[in-house]
């Protein structure tokens, strides 16, 4: 199996408070916070349309004198970004503490569209310090939110590479090789788009970063747990909705030891998390997600299941078959990478039967059913008795002589 992972709610998933707009903690009394709270927003704003505008010297004045070390780093981010095609760069306040006399921490979320390619904003949480001095707000400090993120444009200058459905956005690499990922990019949203009818213009933004480490940063998680993983895909919705756009985040050091078709099955598979991400929802189990990912990226294969499920194969002929479709704890990254394997590779598995004895329209309506019920509980066991007129435990012998055939 091509190491990949996905970034819907099962697994790395940004997890983002949206709701409604906090004038104010109630650590501040009413009046003074309702004038710090608008000031504070005012100044938020000006910051946004001097970095849309490229007006690096107002970008910078909102900042606080006696602050020589975030006027510089502030000033290389805004530098970073030169050649980022945005559309939209907004703080959204969502919080204000008091931290002491005349000073706050603005609780924000950073939302941002890249041009041509995010119909919903990118949204992630940061911290924002405040000192008021002579009637006038000045940022002091900048920083992610409590288990935040490093952005990529805070890691380095970011290279811009666009294909016909997606762009690549990178830090550390050459043109060519960003372009070389743009292709693959493109390849896997044309595959993706012949599997998954449903996303009209699907298109993706990639981000990779120069190192496994500087991936961990940009995650907001311990790189360690990434080693093996080629790409991850981030993002959010809600109700059927996109509340964060997707981002799939190529791990540089485990993409570039695949060969070309690995290359292609990554991006493919994460692509179909993006297509997907409106349908899988808290009720879709992960055999089911990342097994239909896997499907999606290898339906144009000739190669046969032993070949794709090398590590499920040796677990049957060593322990036996499975007793149960893959739990979700067998997807853990930081896990066993064997059982890893091979909790994809039966997720694969059971979508591919589903197509052999149906047809690709029953998976897709399965698929979209699972994610469409209310909760966890009774989702698969409805999807199964209305597409396929069977129950769990009777799918479950089937997927387990499948795989004993399959794989013998």
């Amino acid at each position: 199996m091509a190491a990949h992972g996905s970034g819907t709610r099962h697994g790395r998933r940004a997890v983002l408070a949206l709701g409604g707009l906090l004038a104010a903690s109630c650590a501040l009394p009413a009046a003074p916070a309702d004038t710090a709270a608008r000031d504070v927003r005012r100044l938020l704003d000006r910051r946004a349309a001097a970095l849309l505008a490229r007006d690096r010297a107002a970008f910078l004045a909102v900042l606080a004198p006696e602050a020589p070390g975030l006027r510089s780093a502030q000033g290389e981010e805004f530098d970073h970004l030169a050649g980022v095609p945005l559309t939209e760069w907004h703080y959204r306040l969502t919080g204000l503490d008091r931290t002491g006399d005349g000073t706050v921490t603005a609780r924000v979320e950073l939302r941002h569209r890249v041009a041509g390619y995010d119909a919903t904003p990118a949204v992630s949480a940061r911290r924002v310090d405040l000192r008021r001095r002579d009637g006038q707000w000045h940022v002091t400090g900048d920083r992610p939110a409590h288990g935040g993120t490093r952005e990529l444009w805070q890691q380095g200058p970011v290279a811009v590479a666009r294909g016909r459905r997606c762009v690549v956005l990178g830090t550390g690499h050459g043109a060519e090789r960003l372009r070389r990922i743009a292709e693959t990019a493109d390849a896997a949203v044309d595959a993706v788009a012949r599997a998954w009818t449903r996303e009209s213009d699907l298109r993706t933004v990639l981000l990779v970063p120069s190192s496994l480490s500087a991936m961990g940063a940009l995650l907001g998680e311990p790189a360690a747990g990434y080693r093996g993983i080629a790409a991850v895909t981030t993002g959010a919705s809600e109700g059927g909705r996109r509340t964060s756009a997707d981002r799939v985040i190529v791990n540089p050091e485990a993409y570039e030891v695949l060969g070309a078709v690995g290359r292609q099955v990554v991006l493919t598979h994460e692509t179909t998390h993006v297509a997907t991400r409106t349908a899988t929802t808290a009720a879709t189990p992960m055999w089911l997600s990342e097994g239909f990912a896997d499907w999606v990226a290898y339906r144009d294969s000739d190669r046969p299941p032993a070949q794709i499920a090398p590590e499920l194969r040796r677990t049957v002929r060593r322990e036996g078959l499975p007793d149960a479709l893959p739990a979700d704890g067998d997807f853990r990254f930081a896990g066993d990478a064997d059982r890893l394997a091979g909790a994809y590779e039966g997720g694969w598995l059971a979508c591919r039967m589903i197509v052999e004895r149906t047809d690709e329209a029953t998976l897709l309506a399965l698929y979209e059913s699972v994610g469409a019920h209310p909760r966890r509980e009774g989702a698969v066991t409805a999807a199964l008795r209305r597409h396929l007129d069977t129950t769990p435990e009777e799918f479950t012998a089937r997927w387990r002589a499948y795989v004993r055939d399959a794989l013998a």
